[in-house]
């Protein structure tokens, strides 16, 4: 085959076959007496396996997986699939964990507030298992605002300040990015919209189950990379 008609085949355009090539996701091609490419099957495999695996890790864990498809031992290549899917089981896990944490922290009550039950910065990041920095950026991108003390300055959390953090926190924890979360706290604080929490973490759940697809994707043309008729 030419360098483009593993470009039709592959999906991609005929510089971007060339590219792969030179990362060595594609196995050096044969040439002919006057210098031609010449491809065959393994070439257009190699192409859809890491076009599949880039969009369940990344193109550049993509390229390692399918490098390792071509210098073996197989052994490596599983554990390096391996290790993709138990990422992504991790990710469902602290989903999981995420909505019925949410769900739990947002339903409960909050009575009279006193100054004895507002929490410092120290407080609340030793409560959190986070460092007081953290609670520092998340203030400064609006996630969680809390009071400031009015003779010294220094921060001080209030019972519906400390839920809205461990809410952050849960979905820092679930992979939640802290743009989408910077519009939907102040919502969350104004309305108590539990729905919008739900929201975002659907949106998340078709994230992972988006690149777990990919992957078995990958895998499944990875597995042809790997045939011994290659």
């Amino acid at each position: 085959m030419r360098t483009v008609d593993v470009a039709r085949r592959s999906g991609y355009s005929v510089q971007q076959v060339r590219n792969l090539e030179r990362d060595g996701v594609l196995p050096p091609a044969a040439r002919t007496a006057a210098g031609y490419r010449i491809y065959g099957e393994v070439h257009v495999r190699s192409a859809l396996a890491y076009r599949a695996l880039a969009a369940g890790v990344g193109p550049v864990e993509a390229k390692e997986i399918v490098r390792a498809a071509h210098r073996r031992p197989v052994s490596r290549v599983l554990a390096l699939l391996d290790e993709a899917h138990a990422r992504l089981h991790t990710e469902r896990t602290e989903l999981a964990q995420a909505r019925e944490a949410v769900r739990a922290i947002s339903g409960e009550p909050i009575g009279d507030v006193r100054a004895s039950d507002a929490m410092s910065v120290s407080q609340l990041a030793a409560a959190l298992g986070v460092r007081p920095s953290t609670l520092r950026h998340w203030d400064a991108e609006g996630l969680v605002v809390p009071d400031r003390d009015p003779a010294r300055g220094a921060r001080r959390y209030t019972p519906a300040q400390v839920r809205d953090a461990r809410i952050v926190h849960q979905l820092r924890r679930a992979g939640y990015r802290v743009a989408p979360l910077r519009a939907l706290m102040p919502e969350l604080r104004r309305a108590r919209r539990l729905e919008d929490v739900a929201s975002a973490l659907d949106a998340r759940d078709a994230s992972i189950t988006a690149r777990s697809r990919a992957l078995l994707d990958g895998a499944a043309a990875l597995s042809a990379v790997l045939a011994p008729d290659r």
